[in-house]
């Protein structure tokens, strides 16, 4: 099973979900609607879903932008077979500042105000060690005009696969070629499951 994290303002209904389920297919693919844009409940509501969703077997996460951040955070709690990422935001402290005391809408219609506080309520999910051991793969467009890509690169360098498009941008515009990857990490997986190791 394969578990989407949509990005601060998306939703489960986003156009990569929908891309993942249809190229996936058979994986399942859950992607679980959660307030991004509020750290705590983001991640009491994953961490519950989490829990629910574990006991089915085998897990593998992928997270875009904000969902990577938070599928970063999941990946240390979880026994997660494999962590994808696109377009991370990693160091939500680093990038949200730029939209403080903006009023922001969510797909869902709800509206917050980017505030200081909300950028330091996401400080407590950082991952201490990126290297601890997860396995991860990273998707990044070096034309994110949201997020510098050379901060995931820079954190994932020495433990992480990267794969580094060159332009595209925040929405990511090299995901078909990210699908041929995850399918074949998932099914190299799956084969080491089946022989047992």
């Amino acid at each position: 099973m394969l578990i989407y994290l949509h990005g601060l303002n998306s939703s489960s209904l986003s156009y990569k979900a929908g891309v993942l389920r249809e190229r996936l297919s058979p994986i399942t693919v859950v992607s679980p609607s959660y307030p991004a844009h509020r750290p705590e409940a983001a991640v009491e509501q994953l961490l519950a879903q989490f829990r629910e969703l574990v006991s089915t077997g085998p897990l593998a996460v992928i997270g875009s932008s904000m969902g990577g951040f938070y599928g970063q955070f999941l990946a240390r709690r979880f026994p997660v077979k494999h962590l994808f990422m696109i377009n991370p935001a990693l160091q939500p402290w680093s990038l949200l500042p730029q939209f403080e005391g903006q009023t922001l809408t969510t797909a869902a219609g709800e509206t917050y105000r980017v505030t200081k506080e909300l950028v330091e309520r996401t400080r407590p999910y950082e991952v201490d060690d990126p290297c601890d051991g997860v396995s991860t793969t990273l998707f990044l467009d070096t034309g994110d005009e949201v997020i510098d890509y050379r901060i995931a690169e820079s954190i994932y360098r020495d433990c992480g696969r990267l794969f580094v498009f060159q332009g595209g941008d925040h929405a990511f515009q090299h995901l078909d070629e990210a699908i041929v990857v995850i399918r074949d990490r998932l099914a190299g997986l799956s084969s080491r499951e089946d022989d047992g190791g």
